[in-house]
Formats: structure tokens, sequence, C-alpha cells
């Protein structure tokens, strides 16, 4: 796993909406790709907002290299809700360090914990759905 960027930034209107939160205008992304030996195969965001990270929940902000999906399933608290279909824009691919004319598709979730909403988003890159 490589952890791309973890900074503040402007949510946008859909990141918004899927987690239903209201007065929120930015959020902790968190971008990641998974690899398979050299090979980018998956690209991960996640957004999490800072009434999420809050007291215990803090932990979700500093995890540094530790894989979110191991202290999601870890936590007690947490609820998944329904996975949904998403398609990967091109500013956020090019971070990725693809191609912008390349269309990836992925899924995405809202988990809550404690109640909380983060939303994690995972796009399965061309290597991963290449077949050779």
């Amino acid at each position: 796993m490589t952890v791309l960027s973890q900074q503040w930034q402007v949510l946008d209107a859909e990141e918004v909406s899927v987690m239903a939160l209201t007065g929120v205008r930015a959020a902790l992304v968190r971008q990641v790709v998974l690899n398979c030996g050299k090979k980018p195969m998956v690209y991960a965001r996640t957004v999490i907002p800072a009434t999420t990270i809050q007291g215990a929940l803090r932990r979700y902000a500093n995890m540094g290299n530790r894989p979110l999906g191991a202290m999601l399933f870890a936590d007690r608290t947490m609820q998944r809700e329904a996975i949904q279909v998403a398609r990967l824009t091109a500013e956020q691919f090019i971070l990725a360090g693809g191609d912008k004319n390349t269309v990836v598709w992925g899924r995405r979730s809202v988990f809550r914990v404690a109640g909380k909403p983060l939303l994690v988003s995972e796009y399965f890159l061309p290597a991963l759905v290449q077949v050779d």
C-alpha cells in the first residue's frame, strides 16, 4: 500500500449527499494505492468528516500506513451501509498515476463508526481488470 496523500479538502456535493451531511464543507481525505508487486491494482479514497474524528475516533485521522480496513472491521461500533457502484473522476485517476481518458469503476460504502460517517471508495485500476 502506498499513501498518496492525507489532507483536508473541500468535499464535492456528491460526497456530502452520499454521507447525508449537513453544514459540512471539508473533510480529511486519504488517498492510497494498493499494489500487487509494483503494479497498482486499486485506488482507494477515504473521506472522513471532522465530526467523525473527534475523541476516541481520532485514531482514524492518525492511521499512517496502517490499513483502514483492519481498523474498521476491528471496530465493534462499525456499521456498513449499502455498497454502491462508483466511477472514478479523471482528476482522481490522474492522481493515482493514470490517464484521464480511461474509465475506471469501483465501489463505495458509507461506514459508520460510533454512528459517525466515513466514505470509503475503492476503484479497480486497469492492471487489475486486464485479461492477458
